[in-house]
Parts: structure tokens; C-alpha cells; sequence
């Protein structure tokens, strides 16, 4: 690994690079409408996502890609981008709500697919929440003593969304599911001096605050004893969430400002949540007016978890110049976890 010029400050953590994988080509509204028997209309009024990604076939549920497919090539391009090889990399963290099996883990997948050996892997099962707790645990391992890792999030949806089930009779509720997620991996590298896009990791905001409420979001997963249970796979509260997820956010913004004595006026750029184009909307009206310009990719790729921040990130990088600032802002509903994360170019 090629070591910077200058030496950084050694209580900060870089990102030098990113790489994103999204599967196959865009699914638009129209065809999605198609298969799934409803409007392109009701779509857009819904969630207004435009296109999405899918790793499986919509029409005949034939799997074309996995999880660990995704992540790979993520990995594999944020490496390239960061100059590391295989011996370069120190740790594996690997965030996602939809593993390809529950053992092995898809951590250790990827990591075998990209050559790495001899090193911790860790695996978070969390929501979009995730990605960030990913980037709060490689900061943590590099300011340990780690010199670089490689931290990953990507969800694919092929085991929650059936596409041979009769849409008619499902409710408007499990119904939305099938237009609001896409499939996806993101992948950054962090180091311990500035490397690559030479981006300072300034704070990262990952906090609990679920206690007492009911959760948001439900993911179920069925083993040999209930594989036939009626069950639903994915459920979501959207009247909690629109409810929440706002409010939240606005906490989210100002805690990590206050906690680095920043100010509106210091951002350039703001990544807010991405549950869905018109989510997103709403929330960032919520937010107080400032310069910062939004970073969103939600009504191309759809909803895909863990994914989201960083492909919110690599989009940032083609605008983010030395001085500049940015705060991610990320609410998983699930059970109602605050996070969030600041950049500076330097």
C-alpha cells in the first residue's frame, strides 16, 4: 500500500476509496408494474422510486446473483480504487439484513473471494443502520492499530419478496415492498493516514434509542420446523415510520454538529435517509435550511439497505473538494437506531 506524503492525524481514520455493485439492468416502473399486476401511478404516488436492481429474476424468481456476489465485486473495486492488495488489508467488516446463509457467514465468503486470509472478519446483522455500525466498528479496529480495512453493506431481497404470489389479494401494505427495495453492495476503504480520496472520517453517530417502542420494520426468517408458517417475511409500519423517521433525523443532524462544533453553514453537502425518493422528500424538508447540497440515489437504485450510504458516498466523491464537509444521516426503524456519520476532504 502506498503511504501518504504527510502523516495524518493519528486520532483520525481516512476513507481512501469506495466501490458500489449493483446486479443486471434497471428495472423501470412500468415494468415492474407489468409483472406485479398494479400502475405505474400507484407506484410513483407510493414511494416515487423510478428504477430499481434486482439479483433475481421478478418474473420467475430465478436467483442471478447472491449477496456474496455483490459485496465482491464492491470490495474488489474499492481496493483497486485504494491501490491495496490481499496483504494490505487488515480486518473485514461486513454489514447486511439479508445474509445468502446464516453460516458460514457472507463475511467470510467475500473475504475468501477477494484473497484475504489470516484476519478478522466480523459480520453485523443489522438494517441500513448497519453500514453505518460498520463504519463504526472499522474505525474503531484502525484506531486500535490497524492500518487499513475493508468495510462492506448490501442487501438483496430475493428470499422476502416473492414474485409468484398473487399481488391482487396482498394488502397495500406487504404490497409496497415489492416497489420500494432493490439489490446492492457498497464497500469503503479505511486507513490510518490519507490515502486515496484523502477523506477524514470526523464522527460517526451509531446509538440504540428503540427502548420501549414497538419496532417498524420486521424481517422474519423460517427454519425446518415453520418453513410453511403463513407468516410475512417483511412487514412494515409506514405510518410509524413516516411519523418517525423525520423527527429523528433532525436529532440525528444537530447531535452530530453539536458534538463537532460545526454549523449549517460548514456543510457543503448533507446525505440524508434513503428509505424511498418520496420518504426522502419529506424528510429533508423537515431539516433546517442550510447550504449543504443533497446527495440521494434512492429513486435509481430503490431501497437497498446497507447499500445506501455508501452509494450516497461514492456518488459524494465526485463532487467533494479539499475543505468540504458532509454529514449521512441514517435511520433504521426496525427498532429505531440513530446514526449517522461526518466527512471532511482534506
Amino acid at each position: 500500500m502506498t503511504r501518504a506524503s504527510d502523516a495524518g492525524d493519528r486520532a483520525t481514520v481516512y476513507l481512501a476509496s469506495t466501490g458500489t455493485a449493483l446486479p443486471g439492468d434497471p428495472v423501470d416502473n412500468t415494468a415492474l408494474g407489468r409483472m406485479l399486476g398494479v400502475s405505474e401511478e400507484w407506484i410513483d404516488i407510493f414511494v416515487g422510486t423510478r428504477t430499481r436492481h434486482f439479483g433475481w429474476d421478478p418474473v420467475t424468481g430465478e436467483v442471478r446473483g447472491s449477496l456474496a456476489d455483490l459485496c465482491a465485486e464492491a470490495g474488489a473495486r474499492a481496493m483497486d480504487a485504494a491501490g491495496l492488495g490481499p496483504a494490505d488489508v487488515e480486518f473485514v467488516v461486513l454489514a447486511t439484513a439479508t445474509p445468502d446463509t446464516l453460516l458460514p457467514t457472507t463475511a467470510s465468503e467475500v473475504a475468501d473471494r477477494l484473497g484475504l486470509d489470516h484476519l478478522p472478519v466480523y459480520q453485523i446483522q443489522a438494517g441500513c443502520s448497519g453500514a453505518v455500525q460498520a463504519l463504526d466498528l472499522g474505525r474503531t479496529l484502525v484506531l486500535g492499530g490497524r492500518r487499513a480495512g475493508l468495510v462492506l453493506g448490501g442487501d438483496v431481497t430475493h428470499r422476502f419478496l416473492s414474485p409468484g404470489r398473487d399481488t391482487a389479494r396482498m394488502p397495500t401494505e406487504e404490497l409496497v415492498n415489492h416497489v420500494l427495495f432493490g439489490d446492492g453492495a457498497g464497500a469503503a476503504v479505511l486507513t490510518d493516514e490519507p490515502e486515496g480520496e484523502r477523506i477524514a472520517l470526523r464522527s460517526v453517530l451509531n446509538s440504540w434509542a428503540g427502548r420501549g417502542r414497538p419496532p417498524g420494520q420486521l424481517l422474519d426468517w423460517y427454519g425446518t420446523t415453520d418453513r410453511d408458517s403463513q407468516r410475512r417475511m417483511l412487514a412494515e409500519d409506514y405510518k410509524a415510520i413516516e411519523e418517525h423517521v423525520p423527527a429523528i433525523s433532525v436529532e440525528i443532524l444537530w447531535e452530530l454538529l453539536g458534538g463537532l462544533g460545526w454549523s449549517l453553514d460548514d456543510l457543503a453537502f448533507l446525505l440524508p435517509p434513503q428509505l424511498s425518493e418520496r420518504m426522502t422528500a419529506r424528510i429533508v424538508e423537515r431539516l433546517p435550511a442550510g447550504p449543504a447540497r443533497e446527495i440521494s440515489c434512492v429513486s435509481e437504485t430503490g431501497n437497498t439497505g446497507n447499500a445506501l450510504p455508501f452509494l450516497q458516498v461514492d456518488r459524494l466523491l465526485a463532487e467533494f473538494a479539499p475543505g468540504d464537509r458532509a454529514l449521512a444521516l441514517c435511520v433504521e426503524s426496525s427498532r429505531w437506531i440513530r446514526a449517522g456519520f461526518a466527512l471532511e476532504k482534506v
